[in-house]
């Protein structure tokens, strides 16, 4: 059914005379609401935010006086009432609307202050499901919609942060707002009430397990507009889901320039690699370069993991990002700071750590408080024309695999230790990925080629150089064993890694000539462990 347009033309200057306040956020409210009233604007409020206007000692009606009818149902309903969405949706210059009005009684609202029940805040903090159901706001976002689409006449402001804005535009008009800002604002309340319910949708369908449901929404906040995005051309904005999970969206940056578009997403790359990790059990550390590791190692403290994670690839290292599972320390901060570095992201630090990262003005610092669980549930979005790819997080951890022994040699207790390190990393890899390690380091990575023996020459090649970086008579391939983020089609990459030294490795499998693969393993006396699981990452 379409609804006919209605053409009347709308005027620039609207002078407000009466506002609806009704906020679950009370920040801010006191000094709007007060700069409102000095302008001569009549203050109209409903139950919390009405006793908290009349704390201040403004002088505020009930919303009950517009609508002859009290506040029921524990304040469920209030404002759902032609009284106030007439007076939001009325066209003041559209004569059947300006009858209407005049003869229902009906007072024009010139001014919404709205901001929602805190469903959000309430899912993140675990709150039961009756408490969740009960922070879905109803009147909200009815009333928002309702001023926003009737913003040639109406202003409506959603969120604290636009206060400001609006108490300036008002007093700099003579208590008058201007269709440019009322039109503004109106788009900001439709995104937030967009991002609302998508949030209300997100969740109502993982309470009824519906993984993929039929109409699906994604909001964020925007956090900070980006210089730019991946080149100087293109436009970047970073927004916050709410999502809990430690990372760049949560962590507090101690010092340093503004991140960009590409140290976000190298960042982000990054933690989730050292998560892989747990601090209990070792020291690990990751660094990372166009989302690709160069280098990581596990080892008994942060520096000897950096500088085992360093010697993997030091050319490659310049000017990435290092991230380390455990709290930063001075030992390891120092020799971090000797190597040009964009970003530090870990858990925490001790003060003389930030001491020493202080001294580097450009060089961020975040700090998470925790890391992020790789086991944990979640979801990917990735945009294509005309559509959008989601899929669940690879939450697929090594230990948890039934590893499956293929060939006559089993790996020693210290090979299948190096391989269970290198599939780790592997999982975060580009592909075609292939992983060389050698003591709970990474020795040569080969990332994202179309061809899987290619990934294999580049790591060996890679190894080759870093062996004559710290002049070493042979790369450190030799001796070590070797991971593949999917199965080998053929034989030829297998024994890519057996001429660069390898003498072992771990697979998915699943592949029609997993017997030939097993038979050049064998042939080779190559130990072969199958995970059964693929971790392709694109």
């Amino acid at each position: 059914m379409s609804v006919k347009a209605n053409v009347t033309p709308v005027p620039d200057r609207v002078r407000v005379r009466r506002a609806l306040l009704s906020v679950s956020d009370k920040s801010g409210l006191d000094d709007l609401a007060k700069g409102l009233a000095a302008l001569g604007v009549e203050l109209v409020s409903t139950g919390g935010t009405r006793k908290a206007l009349e704390a201040a000692g403004l002088a505020v009606r009930d919303v009950s006086d517009l609508t002859g009818f009290p506040e029921i149902m524990d304040g469920r309903v209030k404002t759902l009432h032609p009284a106030v969405h007439g007076g939001l949706l009325g066209i003041r210059a559209d004569p059947a609307h300006a009858d209407a009005m005049r003869t229902h009684d009906i007072a024009g609202i010139d001014l919404l202050v709205v901001n929602l029940y805190p469903f959000e805040a309430t899912l993140a903090g675990g709150a039961d499901a009756a408490t969740i159901v009960e922070n879905v706001d109803i009147g909200g976002p009815a009333m928002i919609r309702a001023g926003a689409k009737n913003h040639g006449y109406v202003t409506v402001v959603v969120d604290p942060a636009d206060y400001g804005e609006l108490l300036a535009a008002l007093q700099a008009n003579e208590g008058e707002t201007d269709l440019a800002l009322r039109r503004r604002l109106a788009a900001r309340a439709f995104g937030r009430t967009a991002a609302y319910d998508a949030a209300v949708s997100q969740w109502f369908a993982g309470a009824v397990g519906d993984a993929m449901p039929r109409r699906a929404s994604f909001a964020g906040t925007l956090a900070e507009e980006l210089r730019y995005g991946e080149n100087p051309h293109q436009s970047a904005g970073f927004y916050k889901t709410g999502e809990a999970r430690p990372g760049v969206a949560t962590a507090r940056q101690v010092q340093g320039k503004a991140l960009s578009y590409n140290n976000i997403n190298d960042t982000d790359a990054a933690f989730e690699l050292v998560g892989e990790f747990d601090p209990d059990r070792t020291a690990a550390v990751a660094i990372i370069k166009h989302a690709n590791p160069c280098g990581v190692a596990e080892g008994p403290d942060l520096l000897a993991a950096y500088r085992q994670a360093l010697a993997c690839d030091p050319v490659s290292a310049f000017g990435g990002i290092v991230a380390l599972n455990r709290r930063l320390d001075r030992a390891a901060a120092e020799a971090i700071v000797q190597v040009f570095t964009e970003v530090i992201i870990a858990p925490d630090a001790d003060p003389d750590a930030v001491a020493i990262i202080a001294a580097k003005k450009n060089l961020r610092l975040l700090l998470t408080g925790g890391l992020p669980d790789p086991r944990a549930a979640g979801r990917f979005v990735k945009s294509v024309a005309g559509g959008l790819l989601v899929q669940s997080r690879d939450a697929g951890v090594v230990d948890d695999l039934d590893l499956k022994v293929v060939t006559k040699r089993a790996p020693s207790d210290t090979e299948l230790a190096d391989l269970k390190f290198a599939f780790r990393v592997a999982k975060h890899v580009k592909s075609n990925a292939i992983v060389y390690a050698r003591d709970g380091a990474t020795v040569g990575i080969g990332a994202g080629q179309m061809s899987r023996v290619d990934s294999a020459r580049i790591a060996a090649r890679k190894a080759e150089d870093a062996a004559k970086a710290l002049g070493l008579a042979e790369p450190l391939t030799r001796g070590s064993v070797v991971a593949s983020d999917a199965f080998f089609p053929f034989a030829d990459g297998l024994l890519s890694a057996v001429a660069a030294g390898a003498t072992a490795v771990i697979q998915p499998g699943g592949s029609i000539r997993d017997d030939e693969v097993i038979a050049a393993a064998d042939d080779n006396d190559i130990a072969m462990v199958l995970t059964g699981m693929r971790h392709f990452r694109h």
